[in-house]
């Protein structure tokens, strides 16, 4: 096997750091998501990526940082965008988000660009998250820019959604498509819903190279495996995750509830 030399690692680890990942600290301002009207995995993977860049940039600053930001949500939409998916569902926002979220319905594109501004430039915003329909017309390479240099100067992140849209001319520093993955099944209870998963492509960022993930939502956290591994059941990765859940149902071999017909628990107890 030929020996590596001191350049050619030195490449090695500067791919290896140019990768994306869940949890870095170095989060771009503006990022755009594409996905179809079909599912919502664009603005899931959008509240998935908003949650996870919050919780970095509070890492190393201040341990309470992200306990004691309770700075409101901007969530702005187009007329034809609500058409499509509909109103976020407070009661699936995650519980610390339910009470800070400010929703905005725009007539029109333009209007939707100028609460995005807007709220870009208000520091009081944790973030911004938007979803904006098809390629209108207003959402053209200047007023991209603009929404860049607002985000970035005031340092409020914004994650647009463009559905069923295709990627024009943007000044996004992060680009991704998007569309919704099988869940993982369940520890417990094999019939239950899974976490939310989304099959994601990053095919255009600043400073990180493209690649595919499987993501998850896991306790409020974002995970991601790439798609490489995901699909290789054999890998030490999936031999070590399948090991792990068989012990942990092997330690509770009976079932968690037990089925009672005509007698309630406690007269069963009682008997």
């Amino acid at each position: 096997m030929p020996q590596l030399s001191a350049r050619d690692i030195r490449k090695l680890s500067k791919a290896r750091e140019a990768r994306w990942r869940p949890g870095l600290s170095d989060q771009p301002f503006h990022s755009e998501i594409f996905a179809s009207a079909d599912s919502a995995a664009g603005a899931g993977l959008a509240l998935a990526l908003a949650r996870d860049a919050l919780s970095a940039s509070a890492v190393g600053e201040d341990p309470l940082a992200e306990a004691e930001d309770r700075r409101q949500v901007l969530w702005v939409q187009d007329r034809r965008a609500l058409q499509l998916n509909g109103r976020p569902y407070l009661h699936g926002l995650p519980a610390d988000w339910r009470d800070r979220l400010i929703h905005v319905e725009a007539a029109s594109p333009e209007d939707a660009l100028f609460a995005l501004e807007e709220g870009a430039r208000c520091r009081d915003l944790a973030c911004v998250i938007a979803e904006i329909a098809g390629n209108p017309r207003a959402l053209d390479f200047t007023a991209s820019r603009r929404l860049s240099l607002a985000a970035e100067k005031h340092g409020v992140a914004l994650w647009i959604v463009r559905i069923e849209a295709e990627a024009d001319l943007s000044s996004a520093r992060m680009r991704w498509r998007v569309a919704a993955a099988s869940s993982a099944e369940p520890l417990w209870n094999p019939a239950a819903p899974g976490a939310p998963a989304w099959k994601a492509e990053l095919f255009r960022a600043r400073s990180h190279a493209p690649g595919q993930w499987i993501l998850s939502d896991e306790d409020g956290r974002l995970a991601a495996q790439r798609t490489a591994r995901a699909a290789n059941t054999n890998t030490p990765e999936a031999i070590g995750i399948g090991a792990s859940i068989a012990a942990a149902r092997s330690a509770h071999p009976g079932a968690l509830v037990r089925k009672t017909v005509g007698r309630s628990l406690a007269a069963v107890a009682r008997a």
